[in-house]
């Protein structure tokens, strides 16, 4: 099967996107498919790859973040997809490469894969001092007003974790099928863990070995909410002994700079290219803690659960999909105080205790990118059995579409 992927938010220096679409690549070198990717970037440009390959069509570039493009028009698009004729072709976000995906006359099926919830990027961010996220949803009403009536021109929606599936049907009253994201098993272990590597972190942060040490990784961007997760670190680290190391980078960093300095207990790695690095760092975590609604992949949260790591969580967002209470301590989205509170908690919670159970969230809550891609790639196929309908009726959302691999050898995220 020859997928094209359109997909406007993939850049070379980008983040879950980027990880996701690489997997998918690797995925159909050893699968015996192959997959295009096309993307707006700088010039015109093919990137051969095992698998596949990416092909840049030129683009302005995003004035806030120069590492992403924009696809200027469908035209160039449209050619692309004549020439490729794939059997398959999948938008990856809400604007123009979707719409010049919805409205390209090819014969191939279309699906709309959900890796962006705008509203909570944006709209939550920018007035979460003055309105409540229901009602700037609501006052979203425009928004969602299109997406539902863009996903109508697609054969297939796609949502990988039950927090978005749920959301697009309940704002949106958009069917989608949820599947859930898979990750790198043999990358974020916790067989990784490295007492020296945790001593030296916490070193940094000037803290005893007897602290405990959290990390944060996310690009340094509004939606993150980094700064409020900070002042959260540095009011449970007045209670606790306790810091935190973030890896990342990004537009916003002069502002997260400023907010890690303030709060004293807390450390900037910036961007770390090195993946095997970063599981060593996860691994060797006391928590991991998030503080984006906005998240749609939730990738980052399964890598810390995968890696043995327990968890602090805001609930809403993708990242809430990993949240448990026997491996993790949960709080309301956006509230300081009650973020500080739950890192408190799990600080107090027994170590060992809170490790044991997160390894076995890592057995029964996580996916490897194999097996999600084999259920993607079988959906796009048609070889799948048929699931519930969220929106028929007296059927509940929570038992929505979910897209089941016989033989799995671990279960979907609840």
């Amino acid at each position: 099967m020859h997928i094209v992927d359109v997909a406007e938010f993939y850049a070379p220096l980008g983040g879950g996107v980027k990880t996701y679409i690489d997997a998918k690549l690797a995925f159909a070198a050893s699968a015996g498919h192959r997959v295009t990717v096309l993307a707006p970037g700088p010039e015109d440009r093919d990137e051969e790859r095992p698998g596949g390959m990416v092909r840049y069509l030129a683009a302005p570039a995003i004035p806030v973040d120069r590492r992403y493009h924009l696809f200027a028009g469908v035209k160039r698009i449209h050619a692309a997809l004549d020439a490729l004729a794939p059997d398959m072709v999948e938008a990856s976000s809400f604007m123009m490469g979707a719409v010049a995906v919805a409205s390209w006359p090819g014969r191939a099926p279309k699906a709309l894969v959900l890796h962006a919830d705008f509203v909570a990027q944006h709209p939550q961010t920018w007035f979460r001092n003055l309105l409540s996220p229901r009602a700037v949803d609501l006052g979203c009403f425009w928004y969602w007003g299109y997406l539902a009536a863009l996903s109508r021109r697609f054969d297939r929606v796609v949502a990988g974790t039950r927090w978005m599936q749920e959301r697009v049907a309940r704002e949106g009253g958009i069917r989608a099928a949820m599947v859930p994201w898979g990750i790198d098993l043999s990358l974020f272990t916790p067989d990784k863990r490295d007492e020296g590597l945790r001593a030296e972190l916490l070193g940094l942060l000037g803290l005893p070995e007897t602290a405990r040490l959290i990390v944060g990784i996310g690009r340094h961007h509004h939606e993150k909410r980094w700064p409020m997760l900070f002042r959260a670190v540095a009011r449970a680290g007045r209670e606790v002994p306790l810091g935190m190391v973030q890896l990342g980078d990004g537009f916003d960093r002069a502002r997260v700079e400023r907010a890690a300095a303030a709060a004293g207990n807390v450390r900037l790695l910036g961007h770390v290219a090195d993946r095997e690095l970063v599981a060593r760092i996860l691994a060797s975590a006391d928590g991991f803690a998030h503080a984006s609604r906005a998240e749609t992949f939730g990738l980052v949260a399964s890598e810390a659960l995968a890696s043995g790591t327990p968890l602090v969580l805001p609930d809403a967002g993708g990242c809430s999909d990993a949240a448990d209470p026997a491996w993790g301590e949960s709080y309301r989205a956006g509230d300081e105080a009650d973020a500080a509170r739950a890192l408190v908690a799990l600080a107090r919670r027994d170590p060992e205790a809170l490790r044991a159970a997160a390894i076995e969230g890592r057995r029964t809550r996580v996916i490897s990118t194999a097996e999600h891609f084999a259920r993607l790639f079988a959906l796009y196929a048609g070889t799948l059995p048929p699931a519930s309908d969220p929106l028929a009726a007296g059927a509940e959302v929570a038992g929505a579409l979910d897209v089941p691999l016989a033989g799995a050898g671990a279960a979907a995220p609840a």
